[in-house]
């Protein structure tokens, strides 16, 4: 099974208040562990980023201004997350301003994806205990130390990591591991690498003395019918 996380950085909280995404992070996952693939842009967001949102991510007017806009990435984003399910933390969020700037531009939105909300998910397993990103991490053990700032694809990254955690990928993993090795050494070789089918050719005098022998047997067994 084919999944992506996914990961937004904005200018703010609401696309239908003139917020805009600047950055999308994705991560493929297969049978819920991550394949090595990733799909990030940055992007142009036509407008200031407020104060308040730089502090959280640390992207700047200056960095964006020579980054393609939305429409330039949309058919690649699409491309990149098709026939998946989609792992968003939080993804009212992030499906609304992707969704918003995809009828913008007369794209179809992501209404017909999967959707698995780890946000929701979490409230589900620890009930009453904080679930955002980090916490989540921290529960998990999951290495935020690179992460000073916020940014989509180190999210989705972390992201993919605390998913495979809350599906017990590493234990997982580890007995199928375990599994394999002791099956593996429970085989039984019938056939050693050495084996040979050499033919092993009998001298003139072995030939002479198995007759003799065989002269022998049946010259006592005559005599013991006699008795």
């Amino acid at each position: 099974m084919r999944s992506i996380t996914l990961d937004l950085e904005t200018t703010g909280l609401d696309p239908y208040q003139g917020h805009k995404i600047i950055e999308i992070g994705c991560v493929e996952l297969y049978n819920n562990f991550p394949t090595g693939k990733v799909w990030q842009k940055y992007v142009n967001p036509k407008r200031n980023i407020p104060l308040e949102a730089y502090e959280i991510h640390g992207i700047s007017d200056e960095f964006l201004i020579d980054k393609p806009f939305f429409s330039d990435i949309a058919d690649e984003l699409l491309a990149f997350i098709e026939e998946s399910t989609l792992i968003i933390h939080n993804a009212n969020f992030d499906l609304k301003f992707l969704n918003y700037e995809m009828e913008q531009i007369n794209k179809k939105d992501l209404r017909g994806f999967k959707v698995i909300d780890t946000l929701a998910l979490a409230k589900k397993l620890f009930p009453g205990m904080p679930a955002n990103l980090d916490s989540l991490s921290r529960r998990y053990k999951v290495d935020l130390t690179k992460r000073k700032k916020h940014g989509a694809l180190l999210d989705a990254e972390i992201l993919a990591d605390v998913y495979l955690e809350m599906q017990g990928g590493r234990q997982q993993g580890m007995q199928l591991k375990v599994k394999a090795e002791e099956e593996s050494s429970n085989k039984i070789d019938l056939l050693p690498d050495d084996y040979s089918k050499k033919i092993y050719q009998l001298k003139e005098q072995e030939i002479r003395l198995h007759k003799e022998m065989l002269l022998r047997i049946k010259k006592s067994a005559l005599e013991i019918k006699k008795f």
